[in-house]
């Protein structure tokens, strides 16, 4: 049996549903088919990937691992067969949140004075490596450690951090804030790109309650009704000015490191042209 493209689109479609009978409707295929090649793929890499002992699918260890490579692996084999992208194909940049603050502009139009021939695609993925472990992006602007297998990274720069809080609220009129401030309200926390979880703060005075919010947009919205406090970075306060949110600094908790971070081998003839200004631009 060959194992090929058929076999890790089916793979995924389980993951990304939880659920065989959903896969199978988006695929056009019947349940017991999908669940013969699912059983072939398992059969190919020695492994069980799926674990199908409740009712709504759950991946094993090895599948989680599986899965970003899988993505990645249906993601090149598109992109080569992408006739939008035969030619001067556009460069993808990807980021969870806020890019690169106040940076971001004279990155991209720069870009765009120095590459026009290359456009430079700017798209948020609200994942914790924006896309690039799955392959949906040729460079991603990350924040924070990065343990990727096959990834190049390089340190851009540092960014201080700040508590957003409603502006009608009384920890709005402060000119800085510290942890302790922010201890006796819930905090609002994205688990799946955010940087902010509660090992900020000391065990004596960890935050009772958290809002969990799955964007920066839902965030924002939590925090401007009053709903939480958050922790980000100046990145968010340039990016993202709300006049029902306020940004106070935030003295007490550490930087984050925002680092560049692409495939190596690199995905697009253009990447190391991204890497050289966005250095330069950071460096600035």
């Amino acid at each position: 049996m060959t194992v090929d493209l058929r076999h890790l689109r089916a793979f995924l479609a389980i993951a990304d549903e939880g659920s065989i009978t959903r896969a199978a409707a988006r695929l056009h295929v019947t349940q017991p088919a999908l669940s013969r090649t699912l059983r072939q793929l398992e059969e190919h890499l020695g492994a069980r990937l799926v674990d199908r002992s409740t009712h709504h699918l759950r991946l094993t260890a090895a599948g989680q691992a599986f899965r970003d490579r899988a993505a990645a692996a249906v993601a090149a084999v598109d992109d080569v067969l992408d006739p939008a992208r035969v030619g001067n194909a556009p460069l993808r940049l990807g980021h969870a949140w806020s890019a690169l603050g106040a940076l971001t502009t004279p990155l991209l139009r720069r870009w765009r004075e120095r590459h026009p021939e290359t456009p430079l695609e700017l798209m948020r993925i609200d994942d914790r490596t924006a896309g690039l472990a799955r392959g949906r992006v040729d460079v991603a602007i990350l924040r924070g450690p990065v343990d990727l297998p096959g990834v190049a990274v390089t340190p851009l720069l540092r960014e201080g951090r700040v508590a957003a809080v409603p502006a009608d609220s009384a920890l709005a009129a402060a000119a800085a804030l510290g942890l302790d401030d922010l201890a006796d309200q819930p905090i609002a926390v994205n688990s799946r790109s955010g940087t902010t979880t509660l090992e900020l703060w000391p065990p004596s005075r960890t935050p009772a309650a958290t809002v969990e919010v799955a964007n920066t947009d839902d965030w924002l919205a939590a925090i401007a009704a009053g709903r939480a406090v958050g922790v980000s970075t100046t990145a968010t306060a340039a990016m993202y000015p709300n006049p029902a949110v306020a940004y106070v600094p935030l003295v007490d908790a550490p930087e984050i490191t925002v680092h560049l971070a692409w495939r190596s081998p690199p995905t697009h003839p253009a990447v190391a042209d991204l890497v050289a200004l966005a250095r330069e631009v950071a460096a600035a």
